[in-house]
């Protein structure tokens, strides 16, 4: 009889394919450039993604929300929504390696919102991971050694937008389950970018159709295996998987789109990824300490 997989081993696997599946979002978002709009090609992500949420209707029928968390819902679409839109703005505009880098600014934002709004307390250890992150950023832009980009500037409020998205998240999880989460998030999102899309609306052919339905099931496919990953194992352990997700992002971009490798960047992302790392970590210590009584 074959021996039992360590969980950690499969919490590492799911975080695996959750990178791949998200490089290829980048990828494929990259691929398509600025032929169609930001807010067009965020539009139709979410409206093609709306087909894989119909397994959740009968959940979401069943808890339907109070007034409070219909008015989260929808102060959450419409933050993830100008987010997003930041985000594809950004993918058109500076090398797929910065992108993946400053996409890991999120989590940090999130430290900063919960302390701030949730009440969670700001340890040194904290204050500490977010001066390193921060750091970490600066040697990313390198400002006054390089010109900051709009692309630049944009992935800057993507990480602010997304971060606050997930703090309103957090605070809808004592409510509803992640799948009626996930569903209202693909709802809200998708009528909160209907008229940003409609200002700029350019007709999109049938590959630019095919490669954003390609996008949609990647989205949703890392999101379902960082659901696996998260399950498996500790976040201590699978949070530092998604730093390979820049080492992909660098080869793909050099081999791929011609984008030189930047020593910087690789450098910036790994300092953001070790102080996110190490708080989950020792976080994750801690309440095992307090439990084991």
């Amino acid at each position: 009889m074959a021996p039992k997989a360590s969980p950690h081993l499969i919490g590492i696997f799911w975080m695996l394919l959750t990178g791949a599946f998200f490089v290829g979002v980048t990828v494929v978002v990259k691929h398509l450039g600025s032929d169609l709009p930001a807010a067009e090609s965020a539009f139709l992500r979410y409206a093609i993604g709306l087909i894989f949420i119909v397994p959740l209707l009968p959940a979401m029928l069943k808890h339907r929300p109070d007034r409070t968390a219909l008015s989260l819902f929808g102060l959450r679409g419409l933050v993830h929504s100008l987010g997003v839109i930041l985000w594809f703005y950004s993918m058109s505009r500076i090398p797929l390696a910065e992108v993946t880098a400053m996409n890991y600014l999120a989590p940090v934002y999130v430290m900063i919102g919960a302390a701030l709004f949730l009440g969670d307390k700001l340890s040194l250890r904290r204050m500490m991971a977010v001066g390193i992150a921060l750091i970490g950023t600066l040697i990313i832009l390198r400002p006054g050694f390089r010109e900051v980009s709009e692309g630049h500037i944009a992935m800057l409020g993507t990480g602010f937008l997304l971060g606050s998205s997930y703090l309103i998240a957090k605070k809808l999880t004592d409510q509803v389950s992640a799948g009626v989460l996930v569903g209202w998030l693909s709802i809200t999102v998708t009528i909160g970018l209907a008229p940003f899309a409609w200002a700029v609306w350019v007709a999109p052919t049938g590959r630019e159709l095919l490669w954003i339905s390609l996008v949609a099931l990647f989205a949703t496919s890392g999101h379902y295996t960082m659901g696996m990953a998260f399950r498996a194992a500790p976040i201590s352990v699978t949070q530092p998987v998604t730093f390979l997700q820049i080492v992909w992002a660098t080869v793909i971009g050099t081999l791929v789109f011609g984008e030189a490798a930047d020593g910087f960047v690789i450098f910036g992302s790994a300092l953001i990824v070790a102080a996110v790392s190490y708080t989950s970590w020792r976080e994750a210590v801690a309440r095992r300490a307090v439990a084991a009584p």
